[in-house]
């Protein structure tokens, strides 16, 4: 079997899998395990991200409301590759590449079949990984990984359950600022925190930035879509611009975490239990598998450079 995949969290569940021989390439994204990065990539960001969050929230606003494509899928690759399966995602048009996308630029070979996958919950990634594994006919394997990723998320839950609860707020953008949402409150739920903003199963959406003031959460952690933990940290200058950022009670106590949101908080793959883990380190200092602070994570206060590094 010929497999593109054109959604990270895809890539990851096919490895996790052991198919990942499978695969013959990627989206632009595609980065873990690190041996993915190999694989041609099959698709690019229609515009310029290395500008400022500001400025790419206003593109991709723009994009959206003109119907301009914010991917371009490298369509005579995917036909020399000739595929019989391709994995791609209609949860949510920004995020990755969707089957509209795939079609609109006429990549969708005869023989090829379209797998969309959509999760905004954790029941819903691992229906995924589920989806996944029945495309590939490893059924069985789809459902070992599935109980191997629950109980690595109730060991977590029964180690923080006596804990106390912190108030938190995970940012998935600073400008304009997006609180967490999908299976987001369930990570924080799980690594014994009290989420005061978010949106539990729906997509995450711009809020006024004084709500984030009035809510005065213990915690901060700013896990920007896209971004991993060397991008994240550069976002620390945007908060500061909110006059109030200094009056917060997380800043204040240097309770300010920033994350690789690329990796861990925005996909619907292999990481959320990775993600929670990494919540519960900056919540309780609770290390589990291992220590992610350095690699993963870093105190907003904190001056080592980030040793970015797949999962």
């Amino acid at each position: 079997m010929r497999v593109v995949s054109l959604l990270a969290s895809a890539t990851e569940i096919v490895c996790a899998l052991d198919a990942g021989e499978f695969l013959v390439g990627r989206s632009h994204e595609c980065d873990n395990p690190a041996w993915v990065r190999s694989l041609p990539p099959l698709s690019e960001p229609a515009f310029d991200t290395s500008v400022s969050s500001g400025e790419i929230d206003r593109e991709v606003s723009r994009c959206l409301r003109v119907g301009e494509p914010l991917y371009r899928v490298y369509t005579d690759r995917i036909r020399e590759l000739r595929p019989d399966l391709i994995f791609a995602q209609s949860h949510c048009q920004v995020c990755a590449v969707t089957p509209g996308d795939v079609e609109r630029n006429g990549a969708c070979l005869p023989a090829a079949r379209i797998v969309s996958l959509s999760a905004s919950s954790l029941e819903g990634i691992f229906e995924s990984i589920l989806q996944v594994a029945q495309a590939l006919g490893l059924e069985r394997r789809g459902h070992e990984l599935v109980a191997c990723e629950r109980a690595r998320l109730n060991r977590l839950r029964a180690m923080t359950a006596p804990l106390p609860r912190p108030s938190v707020a995970v940012l998935e953008w600073t400008d304009p600022i997006f609180p967490m949402g999908n299976w987001g409150p369930e990570l924080v739920d799980a690594a014994g925190g009290e989420l005061v903003l978010g949106n539990r199963g729906q997509h995450s959406f711009a809020i006024p930035s004084e709500q984030l003031k009035a809510a005065d959460p213990e915690y901060v952690v700013v896990a920007p879509c896209g971004f991993n933990l060397e991008r994240a940290m550069q976002e620390s200058s945007v908060l500061e611009r909110y006059p109030w950022w200094t009056e917060l009670r997380a800043v204040r106590d240097r309770k300010v975490a920033f994350a690789d949101g690329n990796l861990f908080f925005n996909r619907s793959g292999m990481t959320i239990a990775g993600s929670a883990q990494i919540l519960a380190e900056i919540f309780h200092g609770l290390i589990s598998d291992e220590r992610m602070e350095g690699r993963h994570w870093l105190w907003a206060n904190d001056s080592r450079v980030p040793r970015t590094s797949a999962a």
